[in-house]
């Protein structure tokens, strides 16, 4: 494992836990409709930027972990340009 990004808290930075394939990779934290913890999942993919959502599942975010999908966005987004 090289580089997985974890964004647990609305507050907290993006931090390095390690990687999925070789890729980079972001987990957001979020809920459900019914407030079970699910994930976010942001990868870079060649140059192509990856957004997964939980399996079946509606993604409910917070504006904290709304800030942190954001900001997992624009660095996979600068990856994938590069």
């Amino acid at each position: 494992m090289e580089l997985v990004r974890s964004a647990m808290t609305p507050a907290a930075p993006l931090e390095l836990q390690g990687s999925v394939a070789g890729r980079r990779v972001w987990r957001v934290s979020c809920g459900d409709v019914i407030n079970r913890e699910r994930s976010l999942t942001v990868l870079v993919e060649r140059n192509q930027v990856v957004l997964v959502g939980p399996p079946g599942e509606t993604a409910v975010l917070t504006t904290g972990q709304l800030g942190q999908l954001r900001a997992a966005l624009r660095e996979a987004a600068e990856q994938a340009e590069r």
